[in-house]
């Protein structure tokens, strides 16, 4: 086949699910159910982080700027999935599988830097309790904030840089959105050095912000341990413990995906590891937050009784 990238206006064709097209109406209805619960759960969490005043702290604003990342990120990929599954037309154009690469890079390593300040945020929380309020003062969170988006956006120009400017050769991606990985499957030329060059971004994005992040709750652990209180335990179990899962759903289908070699990515395994996080995750991020929080569930029953006592 010859380069690709002479004849831009061809597209691609995104084979999705279309190999089991008996489970098709199945993974539809799934998917949509999956997504509006994404929309409806996020949405909840940034309405009443800003509506009730006990939920504005560093903790819930961070929470929000997770939800919308969740929203943005899953609406990035899902419309078009259930689009495709639907109907019969797979492609894709050129440019809008380069905005949605972009996108996707930009929002998943917007997540990733988030989820370290997160976890400095829970160890202000617990190690530094009586100096909390000041270290996590409103302009440092906003500062914090502001570095994750652009950091994000930084490393996903980046990638996305470097893998326009690589030869691909044929139109035909076996997965349900334009992914790195896939794309670099498409590469018709010896691209090690601009491969290298990506696989470190990715290592600076992925796994050093999990290094910190395991080091910080290393830190709350030993902080943790030295207490012999069993209600202590629980609380700080309960402060960090949301945040930990979430750590580990994200990070371990990232590191899955983007810091395996070109040549031992499985497309077939690779796209229903891109649906847990693109759909599930996405989902399950404000049920984690919210079935053992007080404060958030308190939120949520003083805006509905609201709502039902102005009628």
């Amino acid at each position: 086949m010859g380069r690709f990238n002479t004849s831009l206006d061809r597209g691609f064709i995104l084979i999705g699910f279309s190999d089991w097209p008996q489970l098709e109406l199945i993974f539809f209805i799934s998917i949509l159910i999956f997504y509006s619960l994404t929309l409806f759960g996020n949405t909840t969490i940034i309405v009443l982080s800003r509506l009730d005043p006990r939920l504005h702290t560093p903790m819930y604003f961070f929470l929000s700027h997770l939800s919308f990342l969740d929203l943005c990120y899953t609406t990035s990929t899902v419309p078009q999935l259930l689009v495709n599954i639907e109907g019969h037309d797979h492609t894709i154009t050129y440019g809008g599988c380069v905005v949605q690469l972009f996108s996707v890079l930009a929002l998943g390593s917007t997540e990733s830097l988030l989820l370290v300040v997160m976890a400095f945020d829970r160890y202000a929380a617990v190690c530094c309790p009586l100096h909390y309020t000041t270290i996590m003062y409103p302009k440092l969170c906003h500062t914090l904030a502001i570095i994750s988006w652009m950091g994000g956006l930084m490393n996903s120009l980046t990638q996305t840089g470097l893998m326009m400017a690589m030869p691909l050769c044929g139109y035909q991606m076996n997965h349900f959105f334009c992914e790195m990985p896939v794309f670099l499957k498409l590469a018709c030329e010896d691209t090690g050095g601009t491969e290298a060059k990506m696989f470190v971004a990715r290592v600076v994005i992925v796994a050093i912000p999990a290094a910190l992040i395991l080091g910080s709750y290393a830190n709350i652990a030993r902080a943790v341990m030295k207490v012999k209180s069993v209600a202590a335990h629980r609380k700080a179990f309960g402060t960090c413990g949301s945040h930990l899962l979430v750590v580990s759903l994200f990070y371990g289908s990232a590191i899955y995906t983007y810091l395996q070699p070109k040549g031992s990515y499985s497309e077939s395994k690779g796209k229903f590891v891109a649906l847990f996080y693109t759909v599930i995750t996405p989902m399950l991020n404000p049920l984690i937050y919210t079935l053992r929080n007080k404060d958030v569930k308190g939120a949520l029953w003083k805006v509905l009784g609201r709502g039902t006592n102005t009628r």
